[in-house]
């Protein structure tokens, strides 16, 4: 006889894989209907695990502070974006990516911080990241869920892979007329 906690693990990894065989299955189009770039479910999950292994790398290393930027991998190629304080940063970041199993190139999209950060600052670059969030949410002709948003003194960070320059240019859009957002960064790169 099973136990409570055998039958419900095994419940949880078929949901897992059901998931991911959906995910593998369905075919993904651009705006001109033309087939986007897809990825398998081994690689979704090799991206995963690869995107793990360098945020737990970074985290490790004392004189990389990888809370304030992004990690995001696509078919093997790492993107690294966000602010930090210095150039000496980008440089180890980059470094250590590089030395991470499973990463096959690193697009650093990483930019320096202009000026000291107050907590006022960081609780307003919070609210106009959630704005600028929500707002491309809500256009539906935009996959935000593969865009990282970051800000810095209103200044939008927008990074990630993105299926073709349309939805670029729709993001940056619908990103610059967001309230009090100063100015948009375009990050972004479309999907191989």
């Amino acid at each position: 006889m099973t136990n409570y906690f055998e039958s419900r693990s095994v419940g949880i990894i078929f949901a897992a894989v059901l998931a991911l065989s959906v995910v593998g299955c369905s075919k993904q189009v651009d705006a001109t209907g033309a087939a986007a770039p897809g990825t398998t479910v081994g690689t979704e999950i090799d991206d995963t695990v690869v995107t793990a292994s360098v945020k737990s790398a970074l985290l490790a290393d004392p004189d990389v502070k990888s809370l304030d930027f992004k990690v995001e991998t696509r078919k093997g190629e790492v993107q690294l974006s966000g602010f930090v304080e210095s150039q000496a940063q980008i440089d180890r970041a980059t470094s250590i990516v590089q030395g991470v199993s499973g990463v096959k190139s690193v697009d650093n999209k990483l930019s320096l911080k202009v000026a000291d950060t107050t907590v006022g600052n960081k609780v307003d670059d919070g609210i106009v990241t959630g704005r600028v969030k929500a707002a491309l949410l809500a256009d539906a002709s935009i996959k935000s869920l593969d865009i990282g948003v970051v800000t810095r003194k209103g200044e939008v960070q927008l990074s990630g892979f993105v299926d073709n320059q349309a939805q670029i240019d729709r993001a940056v859009q619908v990103a610059r007329a967001t309230e009090d957002v100063h100015s948009v960064s375009n990050e972004m790169t479309i999907k191989k």
